[in-house]
């Protein structure tokens, strides 16, 4: 398995959704930069051209739990992003004894009637940026730097995760009752791939979770509110 890790300190898994791995990579440089903290943040196989060895969400969660034990590490928080968080709740449905609590960031894979995740697999990677962000403009994306292979292997990855089109399992929000973990449910208020009620609705369904809307922030927290995410993130690990 491919992983990068650094800082040292309090573990921390950092959990990538379908915008890849480099999306967590300038978080977990500030996590561990600003704190005593071991950031890890693993690729999930099938992104980035790894082989695709895992091709279910529960597999991953299992993979990431198997690390957790190769890395003998105790005391992790997890932080997952979009299906990132999807993969997180699968990890805590597992009760790994290593894992601590979990925060589950602007996740998808839960069915919320009425506020469906917006349909990914239909849209351009300009559509998605747009709907991602509070503020696209800030975030557009400049062609020069895109690989098209490796987003169109990302995507199809994505598609086999997620159950293309979907992303949803409908087994998973019942069984979100069963987490025991202390688990902090973040979401961006101006999030268009899942809106907020969407987040509400994971929240409602894990016992005392706590929830946290982060204003003027849409599905990638991490890269667009960062001062904001951060000291959550943090915060609640210690706590």
């Amino acid at each position: 398995m491919l992983f990068t890790e650094r800082g040292n300190g309090r573990p921390f898994l950092l959990l990538h959704g379908g915008a890849g791995p480099a999306s967590v990579t300038a978080f977990a440089d500030l996590l561990a930069a600003s704190h005593p903290a071991r950031a890890i943040t693993p690729t999930h196989p099938g992104f980035d051209g790894t082989p695709l060895d895992k091709p279910t969400v529960r597999e991953l969660a299992a993979l990431y739990a198997d690390l957790l034990d190769e890395l003998d590490l105790d005391d992790v928080t997890v932080v997952g992003n979009s299906i990132g968080g999807w993969i997180t709740a699968e990890l805590a449905l597992l009760h790994p004894r290593r894992v601590s609590a979990v925060v589950i960031v602007d996740a998808v894979g839960i069915e919320v009637p009425g506020h469906p995740v917006a349909d990914f697999f239909n849209l351009t990677f300009p559509q998605v940026a747009e709907l991602s962000y509070a503020n696209p403009a800030r975030f557009a994306i400049n062609p020069a730097t895109i690989r098209p292979e490796i987003m169109a292997g990302n995507r199809k990855t994505l598609e086999v995760y997620a159950g293309e089109p979907s992303m949803i399992d409908p087994s998973l929000r019942p069984r979100l009752a069963e987490i025991t973990h202390p688990t902090l449910i973040v979401w961006g208020e101006a999030d268009r791939i899942a809106d907020v009620h969407y987040g509400r609705a994971f929240a409602e369904s894990i016992p005392g979770a706590e929830f946290l809307v982060l204003p003027g922030t849409g599905h990638l927290p991490q890269i667009e509110s960062p001062e904001l995410l951060l000291p959550a993130v943090w915060d609640f690990a210690r706590s």
